[in-house]
């Protein structure tokens, strides 16, 4: 949660992350994912087997700001 390896975070992992923390993913083809849980929503687009840092840094402050701990 600090954001010292937003650079370093795998896509899948992200994905799977935001699935445990209870948002909807669906699949828009190709290599985007959106992910949403009420009003928190996110399209994300994988790079090489990376998630985008500045997207990692958006999610991360979207988890702190809306509260969003593991159900």
């Amino acid at each position: 949660m600090a954001g010292q390896s937003d650079g370093n975070f795998s896509f899948d992992d992200l994905g799977y992350l935001l699935q445990k923390l209870g948002f909807q993913i669906r699949k828009t083809g190709g290599s985007h994912i959106i992910a949403q849980r009420g009003i928190s929503f996110h399209n994300l687009q994988e790079k090489k087997g990376k998630a985008k840092p500045y997207q990692v840094a958006q999610v991360r402050e979207d988890l702190k700001k809306f509260n969003i701990k593991p159900e």
